[in-house]
């Protein structure tokens, strides 16, 4: 039985290449970058060359670049410092993030008192650009947190524009990129945004490493204390090989974006095309077109076999999910979908359908297949 993988939003298959980068560093370069003998000093050579690596691909400094163990760190952290150091007394954000950011700000309105405002939310997910607009007219120490890609349902937000609005206000501005970084280019440069994070497993590296791009001379402070690594703003020994496989994979991901964007692109159309001939009723949750990686479909199902889909599709070796992955324990509906569709459509399956370059047309065939033995 052949396996089809399409839950890539969820975590990515490692590339060789990284994998190979891992090992040797692993194998070879096993002193602490702290330590100040050979062994020590070749280690720090392969993490600093790393993080230039990384700033390199964004057209950022290398000082700005942090290492964490995941996105959901990353987030903590800059959210938390904001509040607690920065005197932010409120966060602008919105019910269809991801659980890192809201579930932190909820922590940090319960904890420091402040305020929360959550911009509204078009039929399509997107956000309500004249909506935040309003909310910022408010003059009151503020930071906004909007991600650029919906880990659900892909819908994509104008990071230019939303911080060119920010600093029109005077906002600190937040972005959680871990679904795009590594899949579309940013210029940080040119992006008016003051933090961004990353999660290495989401761009064929390794799990358990990350980044956050923090703007110089942000004020931000440590999320816990130790020792002095990452500039006095993340202690503790850094993973040198989970590092520099990030760096490999990151670099591969933009030296091969143009192709696999592509093949990519060529796969969800020709997703689509199938379930508009096999399943006529089907309805795409979201901008249809969404970022090209992600599918988020409404399927014309009926409740009893909405229960058992994601069961039915597994034991044919297809992976796909339901939301995002960290939620797939529980059995709720997905936040974001329940802040767009009806109570009687959240009943029905919905299912996201993620892509890599690893896929291809008989793995879409195989999906469709799967459904139609389900209907």
């Amino acid at each position: 039985m052949k396996k089809v993988y399409l839950d890539n939003a969820s975590t990515t298959a490692i590339r060789a290449e990284v994998i190979q980068e891992i090992t040797k560093v692993m194998a070879e370069d096993y002193g602490n970058p702290s330590s100040t003998h050979s062994f020590g000093r070749n280690a720090k050579s392969i993490l600093e060359l790393s993080r230039k690596s990384i700033a390199k691909q964004l057209n950022t400094s290398a000082q700005e670049i942090i290492f964490s163990s995941c996105g959901t760190e990353a987030n903590n952290w800059i959210l938390r410092s904001a509040v607690k150091d920065l005197k932010v007394q409120r966060i602008i954000t919105s019910k269809i993030e991801h659980h890192a950011v809201l579930y932190t700000v909820l922590a940090l309105q319960k904890e420091y008192g402040i305020q929360v405002d959550f911009v509204a939310i078009r039929p399509n997910g997107e956000i309500d650009i004249t909506n935040l607009s309003e909310l910022l007219s408010q003059e009151k120490k503020t930071l906004v947190s909007l991600m650029h890609v919906n880990n659900e349902i892909g819908t994509l937000l104008d990071l230019d524009r939303i911080g060119l609005i920010c600093k029109q206000y005077n906002a600190l501005f937040h972005s959680d990129t871990v679904q795009s970084i590594g899949k579309t280019t940013i210029d940080l440069q040119t992006v008016p945004v003051d933090f961004i994070v990353a999660s290495a497993h989401k761009f064929h590296a390794p799990k358990g490493v990350g980044f956050a791009f923090v703007r110089k001379n942000s004020g931000l402070q440590p999320l816990f204390y130790g020792g002095e690594q990452e500039k006095g703003l993340r202690a503790g020994t850094e993973a040198v090989h989970q590092i520099a496989g990030m760096a490999k994979a990151l670099e591969l991901c933009y030296t091969n974006l143009e192709t696999e964007r592509n093949h990519i692109s060529d796969l969800k159309s020709y997703l689509i095309e199938r379930l508009e001939i096999e399943f006529p009723g089907f309805s795409i949750n979201g901008n249809p077109n969404g970022f090209y990686n992600i599918l988020n479909v409404l399927l014309p199902f009926s409740d009893d076999k909405t229960a058992m889909i994601l069961f039915h599709l597994d034991m044919k070796g297809i992976a796909v999910s339901r939301g995002s992955a960290c939620q797939s324990g529980s059995i709720k509906a997905s936040h974001v979908l329940a802040e767009m569709l009806s109570d009687e459509d959240l009943k029905k399956p919905s299912l996201r359908i993620s892509f890599s370059h690893y896929n291809t047309k008989e793995d879409i065939d195989l999906l469709i297949d799967g459904l139609k033995s389900i209907k």
